[in-house]
Parts: C-alpha cells; structure tokens; sequence
C-alpha cells in the first residue's frame, strides 16, 4: 500500500561534470549577474580569488563554520560596499551557508560550487550560530539558483574531510527514510545516495560520491530532518564541535536509537551498506574509513553531555522514537566514548 504523500520538486538548476566549473560565468549571466560577491573561508581563498580575478569580481574569504552571526554581519557589509548583486559560493558548508545568510538578508541570487559532500546548497535551509545557540531556518530565499557540481573540485579533498564530508551526507538520506513528511521519490534518492557514497568513499572515487552527496543534499532540502540533525546543531552551535566530523560520530548513534521505530528505514540503510543492521554498519562505514567515531576525539566535554541532552528535548520536534531524556544521554554517553552499536 502506498502511503499519501506530497512532493515538490527544488527549483535549483544543477550542472554536473567534470571541467563544469567553467561555465560559472555564463552560469552568472543566466542570472543576471553583472558583479557578485565570490565567498570562501581559509582553504579556498586562492581559488576564489583566482576565479574572482578572471571575471573582475570582488572576493572574500572570511566563512566560518556554523555561520555566525557576526561574520554574516562583515560580510554583508562588503556585499554592500563592492556593490555586489549576488553571491558566487565556493567551497563547503561554511562558504554556502554564508551565502545562504546574505541572500535571506538581500534576497540576491546564489550560484554554488560545493568543494565537499556536504549537501547544503541544494536546501533552502540555513543554520545560524548566536551566542553560542544554532537555530534553523526555512525560506524560499535561501535555496540556491544554482549548483555547479564539478568531481574536478572535491579531487583534492584531503581523506579524513572527504570521509566526514561523505557521512555528513549519508547523514541527510538516513533522515529522511523516516522522515515525518517522507515520499516515495525521497526514498529511491535516498537509498541511492547511500549506496554510491558507501562505495565511492572507500576507494576514493569523487565522481560517484560527489553524486550520491547530491542526491543526499536534494533529501535534505526536500524533507524534514529529525533527532540526528538536531543533536549535531546542539553540540556544534554550543560546544564549537567541527560540523562533519560531528555528524559522523553521531548517525550511528542516533540511527540506533530511532531503530526499533523505523523497520522499514533500517531494512533499506542496512540494504544500501550492504550490512546486518543500519546502526553498526553506519559505524563501520566511518572506522574503515578512518573517521572520528566518538566525541571525545573532537574535544567534546564530558560534563557537556547533561547540557546537551537538556536542549535536546527543550524544543519538541518529529522524530520516529519519542525523545526521552535518560535515553538521549546514554546516546550521547555512547557518542562521547565511541561505542559500536549491537546488530
């Protein structure tokens, strides 16, 4: 029996290939852009501004991870100044979600060039951090015109950023498999994203996961997330945990706990990893990949875990599993010392 549904297609035009990368320009003309703002953070300044002098467009290379307020303030300032009519991101999450963050303030047009997996530029979602809180928006502005999807672009990708970046993105197709508002759609995109990324990452082949991440990232822009996702914006907005490796420790966690109220979820992740179950195989993925898998690795506190578990429940939101306190801290225990979810 198939379930009633509703599904809207993103409206974001997608250029996917090898060498792709040339077409930002007439990609920006498409839109109408005579001058937009090329962002990145640190790690691909010289590619932004080398893609930023080619075309006589300003440049600036200040995105931080968890979009902060503030530095969407600066650089909301040097749209301002340069006289820019749109954003060109280059680069990961940081870099998309900062031009997410001006175009919700401007309503300007977005062209991405996501340099990871990790999915954002094809949502019209954007997470901002203040005062040490991430809060979440949803607005028809914040989705992305454009997303140049280039394997050239991730080749150089250092490993352990490739296999976080990869997890994050798994992380958005496991949601949505049991996701309140799930679709029939969803869930082929979903299991397919799974199944080329859980390939692709071992063996290094950018091509195929920087098109499962796609897939992933369309899921994440199309359905709700639930009890992972809002665990990772706790402990990375209040405890300044890096975005992907976050992600990474905690699915397999999270995965485990909503187990028992999403058979029919687990039966397709664990089919897609090729695994017994959804949970181990999600943490084997990350150990033979040679990522983080507890939260202790990445400097989380241990006397953070009550914090985080309270902020967890503070604000009901859908997930399969009703969150439950005592449990959600023993999740969070189990992330924090990296245990290896029973089959």
């Amino acid at each position: 029996m198939i379930q009633p549904f509703i599904y809207q297609a993103l409206p974001t035009r997608v250029i996917f290939g090898r060498g792709k990368q040339q077409a930002v320009k007439a990609g920006a003309e498409r839109l109408g852009l005579k001058r937009p703002l090329v962002i990145t953070g640190k790690q691909q300044s010289a590619l932004g501004k080398a893609l930023a002098a080619q075309n006589g467009w300003p440049h600036w290379d200040g995105a931080k991870m968890h979009t902060p307020v503030d530095v969407t303030d600066t650089a909301l300032a040097v749209f301002k100044s340069e006289g820019a009519d749109g954003v060109i991101a280059l680069g990961g999450g940081s870099a998309i979600g900062l031009g997410k963050a001006i175009a919700l303030r401007t309503d300007c047009a977005q062209l991405c060039l996501p340099t990871t997996f990790a999915g954002s530029e094809m949502t019209n979602i954007l997470g901002e951090t203040a005062a040490g809180t991430k809060t979440t928006k949803r607005d028809a502005k914040i989705q992305p015109e454009t997303v140049i999807y280039d394997p050239d672009l991730v080749g150089t990708l250092p490993p352990l950023m490739a296999a976080t970046s990869g997890m994050n993105a798994i992380a958005h197709a496991v949601e949505g498999l049991y996701a309140v508002d799930g679709n029939p759609i969803i869930a082929l995109m979903a299991e397919e994203g799974i199944v080329a990324l859980a390939a692709a990452l071992p063996a290094g082949d950018t091509e195929k996961a920087l098109y499962g991440a796609w897939l992933c990232g369309t899921v994440l822009g199309s359905v709700s997330m639930a009890l992972h996702h809002k665990l990772c914006h706790v402990l990375g907005g209040t405890f300044n945990l890096p975005h992907s490796e976050t992600h990474t420790v905690v699915l397999p966690q999270a995965t485990a706990y909503n187990a028992s109220a999403a058979p029919d979820a687990m039966l397709r992740i664990a089919r897609a990893l090729n695994a017994k179950s959804a949970a181990a195989g999600l943490f084997d993925l990350a150990k033979n990949l040679n990522a983080p898998t507890s939260l202790k690795e990445l400097g989380m506190p241990e006397d953070g875990l009550d914090k985080a578990a309270d902020m967890a429940v503070a604000a009901p939101y859908p997930n399969p599993k009703p969150l439950e306190r005592a449990a959600l801290r023993q999740l969070l225990q189990n992330a924090y010392d990296g245990r290896r979810p029973a089959e």
